[in-house]
Parts: structure tokens; sequence; C-alpha cells
């Protein structure tokens, strides 16, 4: 299926289950050793077939656990759940849904005024004006820092990853279905002020949070209007330069963010995903495909899928159209470092973070205090990557944000034994020469996945969140990879088609996250335990409501338990459950136990999730409500758009169509959640 057929596809009703379904394309030609192979060979014939459990398989996943297997009874355990809670039962409606004795409170929804001086939001008369002084589209990430000694004033961090036209205005209908015909340039300015992130001053008094209207710190960061710095080896570079920018030292803005980081001096890390769908051509061969043929950068393009002409703002703005600025696209897929506290300095774009569709940038400090940033390249079929920052972190800010323009980023290698090997991407090392076409570090970093097919590294089925727990250990999420063929079925993974995604943990060498070996394993396979074509793994004292499918974003509360969001996109039809907030237990008997804590409303993506250092505020976002997989929900009857949307949460307003909001949740009664 390629970008045409998706987009003429009948049963992919929204641009929420067109983006699930575009990234069903990879663009990786380096396919000779997928993850799946990988886990065959390391546990090949020690353990799943036919829908019974070996033993040592189960040893290898799970220490002395058992898991749940098709056909399989789950056996009691003693052992004591780290999370305190009573699970939420699974389900899909029209709101949202919360762990019994929890609130989750509404704190901000897209169009919501973020300074004083923003308008009210008017979802009949919007304006690109209003939305940069308005709270953005589609939240995604969500971080925090405090502003006082007991946190409980502080900026909140939000990215807004895309729009869906088809449910932001009236009368206008999904948009790359229909030639982007309804797409005046007012609509293109639009949709571009609705992207990007936003920081918003947060104050909780007698227990409850709100916005800070009045906060001095309070401002949009958009595609439209921010101009950025880049640093790093491919600032300056040639391949940089742009009509605009001569230089190729200044950016307008960054889009596509989807999750993040947050640095340990406080800044707040955006990182950019799927800029490819942005950038736009005139030039189409007689399939009424892009024809980039005649670009000088062919090959870059076609390896990050530019142009994927999921908007149209190339129509009005030519900096994204590749035939009059074949550069700019150089210019996105970047790490962006921006200071809450600073509303006057620029972000910067971290060029020695590679350039990738990353997913986000969590961070952590090694044993000797170098910083490091894991971030996945969400792809089907693309790899994992690790930053080390070359110097320390300090108490000096200024100093620190240096540790993001000069290091070493590493991709990796997940071989048959267990072992994972980090590679570094340096120019000069092995095949990464002029010969391959490499002139110095700064075509490395524009061209990383290039660099990373060469060195060898595992394709990986979709990586996203990577959560480093800070002694070691981190976990990656694997959303699902539906192309992995018949014939890569083992006894770990043996599911051709995987539609639900696994995580794996990686211990590194010596528990010191700059460690360029370590051992890696699974901790679940998801999916429905109880088919058995599904082939999931799970710790058996997992519930009926507590397995998922598609693990996308993940966090570490102050406890260092793990928590786990899911993004089903289209694929929630295959479960019947709306996506949620997980509790996965890595540790002990309980290890690869899991339990729903927070559910979404109808056809809403799980994001966020962000923990408070003091464990007793969680901060999660629902992103595209209304939207993913709606015509499951109504058998197919129609699409969810403006005027007939599947819920109209958080309002449940007749007039007003479903809006992203971020939700803060607390204990009724006080106190650290899950505790």
């Amino acid at each position: 299926m390629d970008r045409q057929d998706i987009i003429n596809d009948p049963e992919i009703g929204n641009k929420a289950e067109a983006y699930e379904a575009f990234d069903d394309i990879p663009t990786n030609p380096n396919l000779t050793a997928t993850i799946g192979d990988v886990i065959n060979t390391r546990y090949g014939r020690r353990g799943v077939l036919a829908g019974m459990l070996g033993v040592s398989a189960t040893t290898a996943l799970f220490g002395t656990s058992a898991l749940i297997a098709p056909n399989s009874a789950a056996a009691a355990t003693d052992a004591a759940s780290r999370y305190i809670f009573d699970e939420l039962a699974w389900g899909n409606d029209e709101t949202h849904h919360v762990a019994d004795d929890y609130d989750a409170q509404i704190l901000l929804r897209w169009g919501d005024p973020i300074t004083a001086d923003a308008p009210a939001f008017d979802v009949m008369n919007q304006s690109a004006a209003a939305q940069l002084q308005q709270f953005g589209y589609n939240n995604d990430y969500v971080g925090f820092t405090a502003l006082n000694d007991d946190g409980s004033r502080g900026l909140l961090c939000v990215n807004h990853e895309y729009t869906n036209e088809e449910v932001m205005f009236p009368g206008l209908g999904r948009q790359d279905s229909a030639g982007f015909s309804g797409m005046t340039p007012e609509l293109i300015d639009l949709e571009m002020a609705a992207h990007g992130g936003s920081v918003v001053e947060i104050e909780q008094t007698d227990g409850k949070w709100s916005v800070v209207l009045d906060g001095p710190y309070n401002r949009r960061i958009t595609p439209l209007n921010t101009e950025m710095t880049i640093d790093g080896p491919a600032a300056g570079h040639a391949r940089m330069k742009t009509v605009a920018d001569p230089d190729g030292m200044t950016v307008i803005g960054t889009m596509n963010n989807c999750a993040g980081g947050m640095t340990p001096w406080g800044t707040y890390l955006m990182a950019e995903e799927n800029f490819h769908g942005y950038f736009w051509t005139e030039n189409l061969d007689g399939d009424g495909k892009p024809d980039i043929s005649n670009q000088s950068e062919a090959a870059s393009m076609k390896r990050y899928g530019v142009p994927g002409m999921w908007y149209a703002w190339g129509t009005t703005h030519d900096r994204f159209n590749i035939d009059k600025d074949p550069n700019e696209s150089n210019r996105f897929g970047w790490i962006v470092e921006v200071d809450p506290r600073d509303p006057d300095a620029k972000p910067i774009k971290h060029t020695a973070l590679g350039r990738f569709r990353h997913e986000g940038a969590e961070t952590t400090v090694s044993t000797d205090g170098h910083l490091v940033i894991y971030s996945g390249d969400d792809n089907r079929f693309d790899y994992q990557y690790k930053y080390v920052s070359g110097g320390i972190v300090s108490d000096d800010r200024a100093a620190n944000s240096a540790l993001l323009s000069d290091g070493t980023l590493y991709v990796a290698r997940f071989d048959a034994d267990g072992t994972i090997t980090w590679m570094p991407l340096t120019f000069g090392t092995g095949p990464l020469t002029a010969e391959n076409g490499f002139n110095d570090q700064g075509d490395v970093m524009i061209d990383t996945r290039i660099a990373a097919d060469l060195l060898g590294a595992t394709p990986m089925d979709r990586p996203e969140d990577a959560q480093p727990r800070g002694d070691g250990t981190a976990y990656i999420m694997l959303t699902n990879n539906n192309k992995r063929k018949a014939g890569d079925e083992n006894a770990a993974n043996p599911r051709a088609k995987s539609d639900f995604g696994h995580i794996i943990e990686i211990k590194e060498a010596g528990g010191d996250h700059a460690a360029t070996t370590g051992m890696w394993s699974i901790l679940v396979k998801c999916g429905d335990p109880s088919l058995a074509e599904v082939g999931a793994h799970w710790n058996p004292e997992t519930s009926e409501n507590g397995w998922f499918g598609s693990p996308d974003n993940a966090a570490m509360d102050a406890l260092g338990r793990l928590w786990v969001s899911t993004d089903q996109g289209s694929k929630w039809g295959k479960t019947g459950k709306s996506d949620g907030l997980y509790a996965v237990e890595t540790e002990g008997d309980l290890r690869g136990t899991s339990k729903l804590f927070f559910r979404c409303p109808i056809g809403g993506e799980m994001c966020g999730p962000y923990f408070h250092d003091n464990g007793e505020t969680l901060w999660v976002a629902v992103q595209h409500p209304g939207t993913d997989g709606t015509k499951d929900l109504k058998g197919f009857e129609r699409s969810s758009t403006f005027e007939d949307p599947a819920t109209r949460w958080p309002d449940f307003d007749p007039t007003m169509p479903p809006r992203p909001s971020v939700v803060v949740i607390t204990k009724k009664d006080g106190g650290k959640i899950a505790v």
C-alpha cells in the first residue's frame, strides 16, 4: 500500500488513521536482519509451539514467572503488586475513565487561552492570530519544571503533534483525500499555528491545578513564526542552506512534535517526528506519486520519505515545496531544546542528536555524570538510538546546553546471544567515509538513517518511546509492525503481521547508561492472551483488563515504576479496547503483569504521561478524541467529522467538536499515586 492507496482507501476515514497507515510504509532497504530474526535466533526452539508455552522460553522472558498463554489458566501468586489501586475495567465509550479514588481534571483544551491577552475560543471563527495565543491541537508530550521549592507552581511544556482538519473546521472534511480543495491560505496558517508546543504556567491551590493566565513565561512555539537556532555538526552546512537562510544557521519553527523529554537542568526537548509529511512537490509521475528523481537530495529524500504531501503547506509557503527549496527538509527531523524559563531565548535545533523521525528524547545521567538521551526512529524497520554527551552535567544551566552540541550518537545492534552493542555514528569510523557519500560529521547527522544502515543496525518493530530508569535499565516501546512477513515466526515473537507490539528491556553494562554494550530481553509481548493466533505473553496475574496492544509512550514515576500508554491507531478494533495508561511490573514474581489505570474516550490516543517529582500528580494528554477507528464502533457507517463526531469530549456541548486536552490526575484524599 502506497500513499495514494492510503488516501483512496474507504476504510481510512480520518487523518489519525491515515498517520498509522502511512507508518506502514517502510523506507529502510536494510531488512536482512529484523528484530524478529534476532529474537528467533536467541530463543529459537526453547519456547512456544502450537499455542503451548515452553518452560525455557518462559524463564528467558520472565525469570521464574509463568506467562499467560493461550489455553492456560492464570496461576495464583502471593506476590504483592507495587501498584496500589483498584484496576479499571476496560471498555470504549464517549468519555474518559480513571481508577476509583482518583480525580481526573481537564486542565487544558485545544483553543483555551494561555495568555492574558488571548481571545476566548470561538470554534466558528478561528484564526491564526488567535491560535497563536491559545493552546494548540493534538497535545502529545507533557513535561513539567517547578518554579518554587514545593513544586506547587511550575511550567507545563506540551507538544502539539498534528491537526485533524475533519474535526477542527466546519464543513471541510478530511483534506488529504480531497486534494486539499478546501485549504485556503488562512486555514493553512491556522493549522501551522496549532502545531508546535505550548509553555504554560500552572499552580496548585487546595489540591487543584489551574492555569496562570498572566504568567510571564506563557507562550506558543510554532512552525509559523518561531525563529530557531541550528547548532552542532550540521550548523552552517551546505545542505542546510536555503533561500531564506543562506547561512544555514536559522530556521523557522518545528513540527510534528510527538514525544520529548526534560533535561536535568529543566529545559524542554521537542522531538520532530513525521516531518516528511509536510513537504510538497508539483512533480508527480504517471501514477500521481511524487517524482524526486531530479532532486539533488533524491537519495536522502527517498530514505526519509520526503515529500509526504500530508498537508498543503507547500502550496502557500515555498519553503515546504521541495521544487523551490530542496534543502528545507534537511532542517527538520531534529531534537529542539526550549528554555521554558526564558521567553526571549531562541529554541535550538541540536544536530548532534541526529536526523530521523524522533519519537522522543528521554534523558538520564550516566554513572560519571554524562548526559544520556534515548530516542527511537518511529518507522517500521528503523532503529533505536542513544546519545552520550562529551562533557558532564553541572549546576551551570548555560554550560549544560552545550552538552547537546558535543557528544556521540549511537545506534543499536541487538545480537542473537542477548547482547546489545551501541555503534558510534562518527565520521571516518568504519563505512562512514567519503567513499560512501559522507564528507564530514554534518553529512552523517543529516543522513543518520543511511549511516545507521551502513553500520548494520537492527531494524526494529517501530521503536517509539524509550524510557531510562537511571540505574542502567531502559525500556523500549515497540508499537507494532504489520509488515513482518510470514516465515519470521519464532518462539519469542511468533507473529507475522505483528499488530500489537512488545516491550524490550535493556540492561546496560555495569548499570551505566553511557555503556556501549549491555543485555536485552523481552518484558511483554502485547495483545489478547486468550487468542492462540495472537501469541501474546503476559504474567498470569494480568487480568482481562490489564493486557493491551501497541505500547507507545512511557514514564517512570519517583519510585522507579514503569507506566505505559498505548496508541493502537485504527487497530483498536482488533482489541475492542480504547487506548489507555497501564502500570507494568518489571521486577520479581509479578514481572510482566499489567494493570489498567486510565482510559481514553473513543478514538483518543493516550499521550504524556508525566509524573510530578513528588509522585502526587500525573499529567496525561488525550490526543485526537473521536477519530481513530470511529467507523469500527459505528459499524463502518461513517467517519467522524466536525458536524457528526463520535464524541464531543470533553465539553459535551452540541456546538463544540471534540477537543484534545491535557488531564491532571490526583488522589482524592491526597498522597502519592498508586501507593
